[in-house]
């Protein structure tokens, strides 16, 4: 396990939690709008190791009382269990960032009780997601299935959610103006519908992004969008906007 990058302090990656972040090197997606290059191609150095980070949170107790796992993606780590496993044995509570290509990784975090809450990216409509995680100047296609997206996807919906303690989720699309239009935010919605939330996130450009030249919808546009999506889903919000 690569732990490429860690952020000590947050209130935006873990709602209603001040958390951590955790950034584990390495991903099998390579979507063009991804900020996080070098963490997904493994450029970045190590910056902390398993030992420091759990000392950190050994001090941190009573402080903070989330840890967010994030990446690149997470669920590549065989070891990841087992890590989660000794941060809430330090009374975390801890939520998943996936892309959801490890359906049985995600069912035995879930079963084992090991995370508290999961947010999926739904990358794009099931006719168009090779559009939004593989592109061939990354010079590495991307490593998936439609079917364990479908797989990891069907898991979250089937999960009760609710009441105190409860186990849950999100779903959330990075909205790219290129690649996302209508008509493919519908395909999602009638995909994802009985969702318990779904965010749209608008592109923002950065330094770190695979592909630049990418765009944000206007803001119009993507007040549209959340109200169609809320005739789907109820539980619709724009993030970062």
């Amino acid at each position: 396990m690569k732990i490429a990058g860690f952020n000590k302090t947050t209130l935006l990656d873990y709602p209603g939690r001040l958390s951590c972040t955790v950034f584990l090197g390495g991903c099998n997606f390579r979507c063009p709008f991804c900020h996080n290059k070098d963490i997904v191609l493994g450029n970045d150095g190590a910056c902390s190791s398993k030992a420091d980070i759990l000392s950190f949170l050994e001090k941190r107790r009573g402080i903070l009382t989330g840890v967010c796992i994030t990446g690149g993606e997470p669920t590549l780590n065989r070891d990841l269990p087992d890590f989660i496993a000794q941060i809430r044995r330090l009374g975390y509570k801890v939520k998943l960032d996936t892309n959801g290509s490890n359906p049985k990784m995600l069912a035995q975090l879930i079963g084992e009780r090991l995370i508290d809450y999961c947010a999926m990216d739904i990358k794009n409509c099931p006719q168009k997601y090779d559009t939004s995680v593989s592109f061939e100047a990354s010079g590495t296609p991307a490593i998936y299935s439609l079917t364990d997206i479908d797989e990891s996807l069907q898991i979250l919906l089937s999960q009760p959610c609710g009441g105190a303690g409860a186990f849950s989720y999100e779903l959330r699309t990075t909205l790219v103006k290129e690649l996302h239009d209508e008509a493919d935010l519908m395909e999602i919605c009638r995909w994802i519908k009985s969702a318990n939330a779904y965010y749209l996130q608008s592109y923002v450009e950065s330094d770190g992004v695979f592909c630049k030249g990418f765009h944000a919808h206007d803001s119009d546009t993507l007040a549209h969008f959340e109200a169609l999506c809320r005739g789907f889903i109820p539980n619709t919000h724009l993030r970062g906007v």
